[in-house]
């Protein structure tokens, strides 16, 4: 898989995300290492998701790991705080906003 092919189908899974009630800016730059390398952010400002295939410097934190692993914590498959703890997934940033990530997890699976 491509890094736009990669970016496409997380789009596409978190599109109808209803994020309408968190009112605090929230963005999130994730760096791919391996397949599909690169760089693609994720914000929620003013209860809309946007999820695009660019670095993102006004961010709050930056999650690193592999394009599989952000897959499965992206569908609830791994806990991201428990891949941290393993090492499988590196957390720069604000922490307390980089836990929040859970919160939009959790909101595209309902």
């Amino acid at each position: 898989m491509t890094f736009s092919e990669y970016v496409t189908d997380i789009k596409e899974k978190f599109a109808d995300t209803d994020v309408s009630d968190i009112t605090e800016k929230l963005a999130y730059q994730f760096n791919i290492i391996g397949e599909a390398e690169g760089a693609f952010y994720v914000e929620v400002k003013d209860g809309k998701l946007s999820i695009e295939p660019y670095e993102y410097y006004d961010r709050d934190a930056v999650f690193t790991g592999t394009a599989n692993l952000f897959t499965d914590i992206m569908t609830g498959k791994k806990d991201p705080v428990h891949e941290f703890l393993v090492h499988h997934l590196r957390v720069e940033g604000n922490i307390d906003k980089a836990l929040r990530l859970k919160e939009i997890i959790e909101k595209n699976m309902q």
